[in-house]
Protein backbone atom coordinates (compact mmCIF):
# COMPACT_ATOMS: atom_id res chain seq x y z
CA UNK A 1 0.00 0.00 0.00
CA UNK A 2 0.99 3.37 -0.50
CA UNK A 3 -0.10 5.35 2.74
CA UNK A 4 0.35 9.28 3.40
CA UNK A 5 0.20 9.68 7.24
CA UNK A 6 -0.35 13.30 8.20
CA UNK A 7 0.66 14.15 11.83
CA UNK A 8 0.56 17.55 13.49
CA UNK A 9 3.84 18.48 15.44
CA UNK A 10 7.31 16.76 16.28
CA UNK A 11 6.97 13.15 16.30
CA UNK A 12 10.76 12.78 17.73
CA UNK A 13 11.77 12.81 20.69
CA UNK A 14 9.15 9.87 21.26
CA UNK A 15 7.88 11.19 24.80
CA UNK A 16 4.19 11.25 24.72
CA UNK A 17 1.52 8.48 24.86
CA UNK A 18 0.56 9.85 21.16
CA UNK A 19 3.90 9.98 19.85
CA UNK A 20 4.62 6.42 20.78
CA UNK A 21 1.68 5.25 19.37
CA UNK A 22 2.51 6.72 16.27
CA UNK A 23 5.96 6.09 15.75
CA UNK A 24 5.53 2.37 16.80
CA UNK A 25 2.36 1.73 14.33
CA UNK A 26 4.62 3.83 11.28
CA UNK A 27 8.18 1.84 11.93
CA UNK A 28 5.81 -1.53 11.54
CA UNK A 29 3.82 -0.04 8.77
CA UNK A 30 6.90 1.03 6.47
CA UNK A 31 7.94 -2.34 6.53
CA UNK A 32 6.38 -3.98 3.32
CA UNK A 33 4.16 -0.41 2.67
CA UNK A 34 5.43 2.51 0.73
CA UNK A 35 4.75 5.00 3.88
CA UNK A 36 5.11 8.65 3.44
CA UNK A 37 5.25 10.69 6.84
CA UNK A 38 3.77 14.55 6.56
CA UNK A 39 5.45 15.41 9.81
CA UNK A 40 4.44 19.41 10.21
CA UNK A 41 5.48 21.62 12.94
CA UNK A 42 5.39 25.31 13.95
CA UNK A 43 8.02 27.94 15.67
CA UNK A 44 11.59 28.04 14.35
CA UNK A 45 12.71 25.71 11.57
CA UNK A 46 14.97 23.14 13.00
CA UNK A 47 16.99 21.15 10.63
CA UNK A 48 18.09 18.80 13.42
CA UNK A 49 14.55 17.16 13.63
CA UNK A 50 13.82 16.98 10.11
CA UNK A 51 17.55 15.15 9.55
CA UNK A 52 16.53 12.70 12.76
CA UNK A 53 12.84 11.80 11.57
CA UNK A 54 14.07 11.08 7.94
CA UNK A 55 16.72 9.04 9.51
CA UNK A 56 14.37 6.84 11.73
CA UNK A 57 11.20 6.45 8.98
CA UNK A 58 13.40 7.64 5.28
CA UNK A 59 10.50 9.69 2.91
CA UNK A 60 8.87 11.75 5.62
CA UNK A 61 8.03 15.15 4.15
CA UNK A 62 8.99 17.90 7.05
CA UNK A 63 7.13 20.73 7.00
CA UNK A 64 8.20 24.21 8.60
CA UNK A 65 4.58 26.01 8.97
CA UNK A 66 6.27 28.78 10.91
CA UNK A 67 3.22 28.86 13.58
CA UNK A 68 4.01 30.55 16.72
CA UNK A 69 4.70 28.32 20.05
CA UNK A 70 5.30 30.83 22.52
CA UNK A 71 2.67 31.16 25.61
CA UNK A 72 2.32 35.08 23.81
CA UNK A 73 1.92 33.86 20.41
CA UNK A 74 -0.19 30.79 20.92
CA UNK A 75 -2.44 33.39 22.91
CA UNK A 76 -2.82 36.00 20.00
CA UNK A 77 -3.23 32.82 17.70
CA UNK A 78 -5.85 31.88 20.57
CA UNK A 79 -7.77 35.45 20.41
CA UNK A 80 -7.91 35.48 16.64
CA UNK A 81 -9.25 32.33 16.22
CA UNK A 82 -11.87 32.56 18.73
CA UNK A 83 -14.53 33.42 16.36
CA UNK A 84 -13.82 30.23 14.40
CA UNK A 85 -16.66 27.31 14.79
CA UNK A 86 -13.60 24.98 14.70
CA UNK A 87 -12.35 24.78 18.27
CA UNK A 88 -8.37 25.81 18.77
CA UNK A 89 -6.87 22.58 19.04
CA UNK A 90 -7.45 22.35 15.43
CA UNK A 91 -7.70 25.58 14.19
CA UNK A 92 -3.65 25.99 15.61
CA UNK A 93 -2.75 22.91 13.62
CA UNK A 94 -4.04 24.38 10.69
CA UNK A 95 -1.93 25.60 7.56
CA UNK A 96 -2.32 26.82 4.04
CA UNK A 97 0.48 24.92 3.04
CA UNK A 98 -0.19 21.41 4.84
CA UNK A 99 -3.75 21.53 2.95
CA UNK A 100 -2.55 22.52 -0.41
CA UNK A 101 0.12 19.72 -0.25
CA UNK A 102 -2.32 17.29 1.25
CA UNK A 103 -4.95 18.19 -1.47
CA UNK A 104 -2.51 17.93 -4.44
CA UNK A 105 -1.70 14.35 -2.82
CA UNK A 106 -5.75 13.39 -2.75
CA UNK A 107 -6.24 15.07 -6.37
CA UNK A 108 -3.51 13.04 -7.76
CA UNK A 109 -4.40 9.93 -5.49
CA UNK A 110 -0.83 9.71 -4.36
CA UNK A 111 -1.33 7.09 -2.25
CA UNK A 112 -4.41 4.54 -1.72
CA UNK A 113 -5.03 5.56 1.89
CA UNK A 114 -4.28 9.01 3.89
CA UNK A 115 -4.41 8.94 7.16
CA UNK A 116 -5.17 11.85 9.45
CA UNK A 117 -3.36 11.01 13.06
CA UNK A 118 -5.11 12.77 15.39
CA UNK A 119 -7.96 15.48 15.77
CA UNK A 120 -5.70 18.16 15.82
CA UNK A 121 -4.77 17.37 11.48
CA UNK A 122 -7.88 17.07 10.14
CA UNK A 123 -9.23 20.16 8.88
CA UNK A 124 -6.14 20.01 6.73
CA UNK A 125 -8.06 17.84 4.67
CA UNK A 126 -10.22 18.34 1.90
CA UNK A 127 -13.53 18.50 2.14
CA UNK A 128 -14.51 16.37 -0.99
CA UNK A 129 -12.32 13.25 -0.12
CA UNK A 130 -11.44 11.48 -3.30
CA UNK A 131 -8.78 8.93 -1.61
CA UNK A 132 -9.79 7.09 1.04
CA UNK A 133 -9.19 8.55 3.84
CA UNK A 134 -8.74 7.40 7.71
CA UNK A 135 -9.18 9.42 10.96
CA UNK A 136 -7.34 8.01 13.49
CA UNK A 137 -8.66 8.98 16.59
CA UNK A 138 -6.13 8.43 19.58
CA UNK A 139 -8.85 9.80 22.21
CA UNK A 140 -12.54 10.91 21.63
CA UNK A 141 -11.33 14.71 22.05
CA UNK A 142 -15.13 16.07 23.13
CA UNK A 143 -15.37 13.80 26.36
CA UNK A 144 -11.35 14.86 27.05
CA UNK A 145 -12.30 18.53 26.95
CA UNK A 146 -15.19 18.22 28.63
CA UNK A 147 -13.66 16.55 31.61
CA UNK A 148 -11.21 19.39 31.50
CA UNK A 149 -13.61 21.63 31.89
CA UNK A 150 -15.47 19.66 35.08
CA UNK A 151 -11.93 19.39 36.54
CA UNK A 152 -10.29 22.76 36.38
CA UNK A 153 -9.92 24.91 39.04
CA UNK A 154 -8.84 28.00 37.71
CA UNK A 155 -12.17 30.21 36.65
CA UNK A 156 -10.85 31.66 33.56
CA UNK A 157 -9.18 29.01 32.02
CA UNK A 158 -12.94 26.54 33.17
CA UNK A 159 -14.78 29.14 30.96
CA UNK A 160 -11.99 29.08 28.07
CA UNK A 161 -12.32 24.71 28.58
CA UNK A 162 -16.38 24.97 28.24
CA UNK A 163 -15.72 26.96 25.43
CA UNK A 164 -13.72 24.95 23.61
CA UNK A 165 -15.63 21.80 24.85
CA UNK A 166 -18.63 22.82 23.09
CA UNK A 167 -16.98 23.90 19.63
CA UNK A 168 -15.52 20.51 19.83
CA UNK A 169 -18.36 18.18 20.35
CA UNK A 170 -19.98 20.22 17.04
CA UNK A 171 -16.32 19.98 14.97
CA UNK A 172 -15.76 16.35 16.34
CA UNK A 173 -19.23 14.79 15.70
CA UNK A 174 -18.96 16.52 11.93
CA UNK A 175 -15.58 15.32 11.43
CA UNK A 176 -15.74 11.43 11.64
CA UNK A 177 -18.63 11.55 9.27
CA UNK A 178 -16.36 13.19 6.76
CA UNK A 179 -13.58 10.80 6.76
CA UNK A 180 -14.54 7.22 4.66
CA UNK A 181 -13.26 5.10 8.26
CA UNK A 182 -12.58 5.86 11.78
CA UNK A 183 -9.97 4.01 14.11
CA UNK A 184 -10.28 3.96 17.12
CA UNK A 185 -7.97 2.68 20.27
CA UNK A 186 -10.67 0.66 22.36
CA UNK A 187 -14.34 -0.09 22.68
CA UNK A 188 -14.84 2.16 24.79
CA UNK A 189 -14.10 5.00 22.49
CA UNK A 190 -15.98 3.54 19.48
CA UNK A 191 -19.40 3.03 21.70
CA UNK A 192 -19.03 7.08 22.09
CA UNK A 193 -18.65 7.84 18.71
CA UNK A 194 -21.33 5.75 17.53
CA UNK A 195 -24.14 8.52 18.26
CA UNK A 196 -21.82 10.30 16.19
CA UNK A 197 -21.61 8.43 12.76
CA UNK A 198 -22.66 4.69 11.85
CA UNK A 199 -20.70 1.75 13.90
CA UNK A 200 -19.76 -0.24 10.72
CA UNK A 201 -17.05 2.62 9.72
CA UNK A 202 -15.18 2.09 13.13
CA UNK A 203 -12.90 0.00 13.54
CA UNK A 204 -10.82 -0.55 17.12
CA UNK A 205 -7.26 -1.20 16.62
CA UNK A 206 -5.87 -1.29 20.68
CA UNK A 207 -3.10 0.56 22.33
CA UNK A 208 0.59 -1.81 22.29
CA UNK A 209 3.86 -2.12 24.04
CA UNK A 210 7.45 -2.49 23.14
CA UNK A 211 8.05 -5.85 24.83
CA UNK A 212 11.54 -5.93 24.29
CA UNK A 213 12.10 -2.51 25.77
CA UNK A 214 10.24 -2.75 28.96
CA UNK A 215 10.18 -6.81 29.92
CA UNK A 216 13.98 -6.85 30.12
CA UNK A 217 12.47 -4.76 33.35
CA UNK A 218 10.27 -7.77 34.52
CA UNK A 219 12.98 -10.36 33.82
CA UNK A 220 15.81 -8.60 35.65
CA UNK A 221 13.85 -10.16 38.93
CA UNK A 222 10.66 -7.69 40.71
CA UNK A 223 12.11 -8.83 43.91
CA UNK A 224 14.49 -6.10 43.14
CA UNK A 225 12.00 -3.22 43.76
CA UNK A 226 12.16 -0.71 46.08
CA UNK A 227 9.77 -1.62 48.34
CA UNK A 228 8.04 1.67 49.56
CA UNK A 229 8.08 3.78 46.48
CA UNK A 230 5.16 4.53 44.21
CA UNK A 231 5.51 6.06 40.34
CA UNK A 232 3.25 8.01 38.29
CA UNK A 233 5.08 8.62 34.65
CA UNK A 234 3.78 11.02 32.14
CA UNK A 235 4.40 14.30 30.82
CA UNK A 236 4.16 16.63 33.39
CA UNK A 237 2.83 19.55 31.15
CA UNK A 238 -0.59 17.82 30.06
CA UNK A 239 -3.86 19.18 32.12
CA UNK A 240 -4.53 15.55 32.67
CA UNK A 241 -1.68 14.43 34.22
CA UNK A 242 -1.17 17.62 36.14
CA UNK A 243 -4.71 17.10 37.43
CA UNK A 244 -4.02 13.28 38.28
CA UNK A 245 -0.88 14.34 40.51
CA UNK A 246 -2.69 17.09 42.32
CA UNK A 247 -5.68 14.90 42.99
CA UNK A 248 -3.07 12.28 44.33
CA UNK A 249 -1.10 14.16 46.61
CA UNK A 250 -3.32 16.31 47.89
CA UNK A 251 -6.11 13.27 48.56
CA UNK A 252 -4.65 10.18 48.34
CA UNK A 253 -1.14 10.60 49.38
CA UNK A 254 -1.43 11.82 53.16
CA UNK A 255 -3.34 8.58 53.92
CA UNK A 256 -0.43 6.28 52.03
CA UNK A 257 1.40 8.15 54.22
CA UNK A 258 -0.44 7.11 57.29
CA UNK A 259 -0.80 3.71 56.62
CA UNK A 260 2.82 3.43 54.99
CA UNK A 261 5.11 5.74 56.57
CA UNK A 262 8.00 5.01 54.77
CA UNK A 263 6.01 5.22 51.35
CA UNK A 264 7.85 7.65 48.70
CA UNK A 265 6.22 8.94 45.64
CA UNK A 266 8.07 9.74 42.58
CA UNK A 267 6.84 11.84 39.35
CA UNK A 268 8.66 11.02 36.19
CA UNK A 269 8.35 13.75 33.47
CA UNK A 270 9.25 16.61 31.23
CA UNK A 271 8.38 19.86 31.90
CA UNK A 272 6.58 19.57 35.47
CA UNK A 273 3.90 22.49 36.01
CA UNK A 274 4.14 24.58 39.04
CA UNK A 275 1.19 22.98 40.16
CA UNK A 276 3.69 19.67 39.98
CA UNK A 277 6.40 21.33 41.34
CA UNK A 278 4.11 22.60 44.69
CA UNK A 279 4.03 19.12 46.12
CA UNK A 280 7.82 18.63 45.82
CA UNK A 281 8.52 17.18 49.69
CA UNK A 282 10.47 14.81 51.67
CA UNK A 283 8.53 11.99 50.32
CA UNK A 284 7.61 13.69 47.26
CA UNK A 285 9.90 13.58 44.33
CA UNK A 286 9.75 15.39 41.24
CA UNK A 287 12.05 14.55 38.87
CA UNK A 288 11.27 16.19 35.49
CA UNK A 289 12.80 14.68 31.95
CA UNK A 290 14.44 11.93 32.09
CA UNK A 291 17.47 9.77 30.03
CA UNK A 292 14.99 6.50 30.60
CA UNK A 293 12.14 5.75 32.23
CA UNK A 294 13.26 1.98 32.69
CA UNK A 295 15.59 2.21 36.08
CA UNK A 296 12.68 3.82 37.45
CA UNK A 297 10.27 1.11 36.96
CA UNK A 298 12.84 -0.93 37.75
CA UNK A 299 12.66 0.43 41.54
CA UNK A 300 9.10 1.08 41.76
CA UNK A 301 6.77 -1.14 43.91
CA UNK A 302 3.70 0.37 42.27
CA UNK A 303 2.85 2.41 39.90
CA UNK A 304 -0.44 4.93 40.10
CA UNK A 305 -2.88 6.31 37.31
CA UNK A 306 -4.49 8.58 39.19
CA UNK A 307 -6.41 10.33 36.05
CA UNK A 308 -10.37 12.23 36.31
CA UNK A 309 -9.32 13.49 32.94
CA UNK A 310 -8.23 12.39 29.97
CA UNK A 311 -9.59 9.69 26.83
CA UNK A 312 -8.22 7.22 24.33
CA UNK A 313 -6.04 4.50 26.31
CA UNK A 314 -3.13 4.73 28.81
CA UNK A 315 -0.18 3.53 27.33
CA UNK A 316 1.98 3.57 30.37
CA UNK A 317 -0.33 1.14 31.78
CA UNK A 318 0.76 -1.50 29.23
CA UNK A 319 4.13 -0.34 29.49
CA UNK A 320 4.33 -0.51 33.45
CA UNK A 321 2.77 -4.20 33.27
CA UNK A 322 5.17 -5.31 30.73
CA UNK A 323 7.55 -4.25 33.40
CA UNK A 324 5.93 -6.21 35.86
CA UNK A 325 4.76 -4.04 37.84
CA UNK A 326 1.50 -3.64 40.29
CA UNK A 327 -0.87 -0.99 39.01
CA UNK A 328 -3.69 0.87 40.81
CA UNK A 329 -5.87 3.35 38.50
CA UNK A 330 -8.88 5.14 38.32
CA UNK A 331 -11.52 3.64 36.17
CA UNK A 332 -10.84 6.54 33.77
CA UNK A 333 -7.11 6.12 33.78
CA UNK A 334 -7.48 2.29 32.63
CA UNK A 335 -10.24 3.21 30.53
CA UNK A 336 -10.63 0.76 27.04
CA UNK A 337 -7.61 -1.37 28.33
CA UNK A 338 -7.96 -5.12 28.86
CA UNK A 339 -7.36 -4.78 32.27
CA UNK A 340 -9.29 -7.07 34.70
CA UNK A 341 -9.73 -5.26 38.35
CA UNK A 342 -8.12 -7.73 41.36
CA UNK A 343 -7.12 -9.93 38.63
CA UNK A 344 -4.22 -7.88 37.18
CA UNK A 345 -4.72 -4.30 38.64
CA UNK A 346 -6.73 -2.74 41.29
CA UNK A 347 -9.19 0.24 40.23
CA UNK A 348 -10.49 2.77 42.53
CA UNK A 349 -12.32 5.76 42.34
CA UNK A 350 -12.01 7.29 45.36
CA UNK A 351 -9.50 8.85 47.98
CA UNK A 352 -10.01 6.06 50.15
CA UNK A 353 -10.18 3.40 48.07
CA UNK A 354 -7.28 4.23 46.26
CA UNK A 355 -5.11 4.92 49.04
CA UNK A 356 -5.99 1.74 50.71
CA UNK A 357 -4.95 -0.35 47.81
CA UNK A 358 -1.73 1.07 47.21
CA UNK A 359 -0.92 1.05 50.70
CA UNK A 360 -2.38 -2.91 50.83
CA UNK A 361 0.42 -3.53 47.90
CA UNK A 362 2.87 -1.59 49.74
CA UNK A 363 2.55 -3.59 52.90
CA UNK A 364 1.79 -7.50 51.18
CA UNK A 365 4.88 -8.57 49.27
CA UNK A 366 2.93 -11.91 48.10
CA UNK A 367 -0.20 -9.79 46.59
CA UNK A 368 2.11 -7.79 44.85
CA UNK A 369 3.62 -10.76 43.41
CA UNK A 370 0.55 -11.97 42.34
CA UNK A 371 -0.47 -9.09 40.23
CA UNK A 372 3.18 -8.19 38.77
CA UNK A 373 2.96 -11.87 37.22
CA UNK A 374 -0.56 -11.16 35.78
CA UNK A 375 0.34 -8.01 34.21
CA UNK A 376 3.38 -8.86 32.68
CA UNK A 377 1.59 -11.97 31.39
CA UNK A 378 -1.54 -9.76 29.89
CA UNK A 379 0.84 -7.15 28.46
CA UNK A 380 2.69 -9.80 26.77
CA UNK A 381 -0.54 -9.79 24.19
CA UNK A 382 -0.30 -6.47 23.06
CA UNK A 383 3.21 -6.18 21.41
CA UNK A 384 3.44 -3.89 19.05
CA UNK A 385 4.16 -5.89 15.79
CA UNK A 386 1.09 -7.72 16.50
CA UNK A 387 -1.06 -4.16 16.66
CA UNK A 388 0.24 -2.60 13.57
CA UNK A 389 -0.94 -5.59 12.03
CA UNK A 390 -4.08 -5.10 13.26
CA UNK A 391 -4.08 -1.42 12.00
CA UNK A 392 -2.64 -2.80 8.17
CA UNK A 393 -5.35 -5.06 7.74
CA UNK A 394 -8.19 -2.27 8.56
CA UNK A 395 -6.03 -0.33 6.14
CA UNK A 396 -6.40 -2.47 3.53
CA UNK A 397 -10.05 -3.32 4.19
CA UNK A 398 -10.30 0.46 3.22
CA UNK A 399 -8.74 0.52 0.13
CA UNK A 400 -10.28 -2.26 -1.16
CA UNK A 401 -13.36 -0.87 -0.22
CA UNK A 402 -12.94 2.01 -1.88
CA UNK A 403 -14.55 6.03 -1.65
CA UNK A 404 -18.12 4.96 -1.39
CA UNK A 405 -19.68 6.68 1.28
CA UNK A 406 -21.61 10.12 0.30
CA UNK A 407 -20.42 11.62 4.08
CA UNK A 408 -17.02 13.12 2.44
CA UNK A 409 -18.85 16.29 1.01
CA UNK A 410 -19.53 19.92 1.53
CA UNK A 411 -20.93 19.25 4.96
CA UNK A 412 -18.11 20.03 6.58
CA UNK A 413 -18.97 23.60 7.84
CA UNK A 414 -15.52 24.50 9.31
CA UNK A 415 -13.36 24.91 6.36
CA UNK A 416 -10.77 27.74 6.53
CA UNK A 417 -10.51 30.02 3.59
Amino acid sequence: MRILWVKAGKLLPVDTGGKIRSFNLLKQLSVGNETTLLSYYGGPPDKNYEAAIRQELPGTIALNTGQPESTLGQSINYLRHLPSAAPFAVTKFTSRAVRQMVEQWDRESRSDVMVSDFLSASLNFPRSLRSPSVLFQHNVESALWQRQARHEPNLLKRLAFKIESAKMSRYERETVNRFHHIIAVSDHDRDLMKGMQGAAQISVVPTGVDLKEYAGVYEDGFGETAAQLVLFLGSMDWEANIDGVDYFCGEIWPRVKTAAPGAKFRVVGRNPHARVKQWASDSVEITGRVPSVLEHLREAAVFVVPLRIGGGTRLKIYEAMAAGKAVVSTTIGAEGLDVHHGEDILLADTPQAFAEAVSELLRDAQMRERFQKAAAQLAAQYDWAIIARRFEETLEKVVSTGVSRESANTRAVYWLK
